[in-house]
């Protein structure tokens, strides 16, 4: 037995400029400004879900934490059997960070490297229907809000923690010189991409350290104009443009990467791949992207 995770369900990011963080998520991704319960907080909706981005004051900026929404109370319960069974120390949610989430149960716990994970049901949606400012409709439903990439510096036992801890399904894996991320020369690590649902996958890991504790988030709209309205905006706002346009090989997102004021991307494609667990094979891409995707100073 394993976690059932369904999706991931929303981001909480720490940050010491909320006027930044605004521009960015409104003027440059195009969110919708939601409601939520701290009048101090910026809470923004992407689908019917009430927040799947929230921004809150704090020192540092950096991600705090992932969202990942289970069916029900059974399957949370099952979690904590789950967890605790292989040794994850974990907390319950206060009533005030049930609250704030607006979710009905809530644990949390972190991974060997220190990445918050917070599993979670009954999270609330909302009546009103979400017009984002530039008309764009994202890609959320079974397959979450999106994917994260975290860091890691132990790629072979992330991989075992995600896949036989926590119940992710490796979908695809690439091999990077271990010299990148100072190991010895001649090695091997491996960037790993994990699945839960129909989007190829929902979280990947990086094994090399971060401040701020994420590599980068991805973010779907159904429509490519939309991509390319966005990068239109990037240049407008003077955004840094992390990556330029192009086509993914594994996921087959095409997509641009900007820096949000968090200091960690954001990937915003559309064309994910889908995928049929029943049928998937995993292999080695032996590419980052069939094209595009300029990592070296794009903007």
């Amino acid at each position: 037995m394993t976690i059932d995770i369904r999706s991931m369900g929303y981001v909480r990011v720490a940050s010491t400029d909320l006027d930044q963080w605004r521009t960015f998520a409104e003027k440059v991704l195009g969110l919708a400004l939601g409601r939520g319960p701290s009048p101090d907080n910026l809470y923004y909706r992407i689908d019917q879900v009430s927040a799947r981005l929230v921004v809150f004051p704090s020192d540092v900026d950096q991600l705090s934490a992932t969202g990942w929404e289970v069916a029900d109370h059974e399957a949370l319960q099952g979690a904590r059997e789950h967890l605790a069974k292989a040794g994850v120390e974990f907390e319950e949610g206060t009533p005030g960070e049930l609250a704030e989430r607006r979710v009905q149960e809530l644990i949390r716990f972190a991974d060997p490297w220190d990445n918050v994970f917070e599993l979670f049901h009954g999270i609330t949606y909302e009546s009103r229907p979400v017009v984002t400012p530039y008309a764009a409709k994202f890609v959320t439903g079974d397959q979450g809000m999106g994917h994260i990439v975290v860091p890691v510096t132990d790629d072979v036992e992330a991989l075992r923690f995600y896949t036989e801890v926590l119940g992710f399904r490796l979908r695809d894996s690439m091999s990077m010189p271990g010299e990148f991320v100072g190991k010895e020369a001649g090695s091997k690590v491996w960037l790993r991409f994990l699945g839960v649902n129909p989007r190829h996958h929902s979280l990947a890991f990086l094994p090399m350290p971060n401040p701020a504790k994420c590599v980068h988030i991805m973010l779907e709209v159904d429509e490519l104009d939309d991509v390319g309205r966005a990068l239109e905006r990037v240049r407008k706002h003077k955004a840094h443009l992390s990556a330029t346009l192009g086509r993914h090989m594994n996921d087959e997102m095409i997509s641009f990467y900007v820096r949000s004021p968090g200091g960690f991307d954001v990937e915003f494609g559309t064309e994910g791949l889908q995928v049929d667990d029943a049928r998937w094979v995993a292999r080695e891409s032996t590419a980052v992207s069939y094209w595009g995707h300029d990592f070296s100073g794009g903007g």
